[in-house]
């Protein structure tokens, strides 16, 4: 490791939070920058799901045939903002030129590089800090309203069966067995262990974050409009007016990364992905385990005092106020899986996923820029993939190597 530099991070989400815990127990000396705060965004309203089994891309071969139907099919997962669709074009044409299945082979190998083993990145993670009181290990568990429904999805299975994970498929009796809760529209399980969940996002990177500050970590809450560069070298960041000396900087403001990135040479053709949630308070009934319901796309996570549904996918950018259609979806749905199904309360939430258009995320340094960092890009992998990003970018900016292929995930092809 160099001599103990200054390096500022930009963005308290998971993946922000995680570099600066690991920046720290490198021993630099860290500031955490957020507009807001820590898990002020898609880091409190994700599905809470570890899903090293989440690999495979939203484009997949077939979705250019079906996305037609899907966007006018009240009931289906996928929305648009026709509003914004001229804005969304570029994008979205650069999206859909992936939707091969050699594209799916070469993501879902990428995707695999940042998701495995996120259990135990996790548990490292949050060793010693508190946090851990919200890790629960746990099967992921896909719900399948019969095999048919399943099959079709085989391309999807054999990949994730391809990087390591297995999958026990249950029907009959033995899916009653498994989790007596779910309704007869559930006709098959496909089971896979070694997963886990967050039973509170929000409270859980809230106390890394408090952990990190405890340790001499420094927060600011401030906006970032620039960089400095001199000579080739990132030297400060600027906000509102005020120049932040660093001796280096890491972007991962998620959905709102694009506008840094840019002034840093790379034009990451990044959109949000805008997802739901609906928190059931007092539910009456529970999944044996987190659960995807796999024809509307959406997962149900056991929280604490809460089940909470989340997911869907729309397209509409930053600014466009929420939809109902997906509160409705969420509803009808879970009442078909899990029946008499009652709730004291519900929480309505919109948030952004950082998507970009070939679904794998941006992490390590700016070409030409020595001391500039990038970290986003997830999509709906977020939480999971936030403690191993954390590391890798701590890695890259203490000048070693880590051990495993990056190139995947370059700012280059972006530049």
């Amino acid at each position: 490791m160099e001599q103990r530099r200054h390096i500022a991070v930009i963005g308290a989400g998971i993946v922000g939070v995680a570099t600066a815990i690991w920046l720290q127990r490198d021993g630099h000396r860290v500031t955490l920058i957020d507009r807001e705060g820590p898990a002020a965004g898609a880091s409190h309203g994700n599905g809470g799901v570890l899903a090293s089994a989440g690999i495979v891309p939203v484009t997949g071969p077939g979705l250019l045939a079906k996305a037609p139907r899907m966007l006018f099919d009240r009931d289906g997962p996928l929305w648009l903002k026709w509003q914004q669709l001229p804005r969304l074009l570029p994008w979205l044409i650069r999206y859909l030129g992936h939707c091969s299945e050699a594209e799916t082979r070469r993501i879902a190998a990428a995707l695999a590089g940042v998701t495995a083993d996120s259990l135990a990145e996790h548990q490292a993670l949050a060793i010693g800090t508190g946090a851990g009181r919200w890790i629960v290990p746990c099967d992921f568990t896909y719900l399948y309203r019969n095999r048919a429904a399943f099959e079709a999805d085989a391309l999807g299975w054999s990949l994730r069966e391809e990087h390591g994970h297995k999958v026990e498929v249950l029907e009959g009796p033995a899916l009653r067995a498994y989790d007596p809760n779910l309704g007869p529209s559930i006709g098959l399980a496909a089971a896979m262990p070694g997963h886990g969940r967050i039973t509170d996002p929000g409270a859980y990177v809230h106390a890394l974050a408090e952990d990190f500050l405890t340790n001499d970590g420094q927060f600011r809450q401030a906006e970032i409009d620039d960089v400095t560069v001199e000579q080739g070298r990132l030297t400060g960041l600027l906000a509102q007016g005020e120049t932040i000396a660093c001796d280096a900087a890491v972007v991962a403001t998620g959905a709102w990364s694009g506008p840094l990135a840019r002034r840093l040479g790379i034009r990451a053709p990044l959109e949000s992905e805008r997802g739901y949630h609906l928190e059931l308070w007092g539910a009456s009934a529970m999944p044996r385990t987190t659960v995807l319901l796999a024809k509307e796309k959406f997962v149900a996570t056991p929280m604490e005092g809460r089940l909470r549904l989340a997911g869907q996918v729309e397209f509409g950018g930053l600014q466009a106020p929420a939809s109902r259609a997906p509160f409705r979806l969420f509803r009808k749905a879970i009442r078909e899986a899990l029946p008499g199904i009652t709730w004291e309360r519900e929480v309505e939430w919109l948030g952004h996923r950082p998507s970009l258009s070939d679904s794998i995320p941006v992490i390590g340094e700016v070409p030409g820029i020595a001391g500039a960092f990038l970290g986003f890009g997830h999509h709906h992998v977020g939480l999971t993939c936030g403690p191993r990003t954390g590391r890798l970018l701590a890695q890259l900016v203490a000048g070693r190597t880590p051990n495993q292929d990056l190139s995947a995930y370059a700012p280059a092809r972006f530049a």
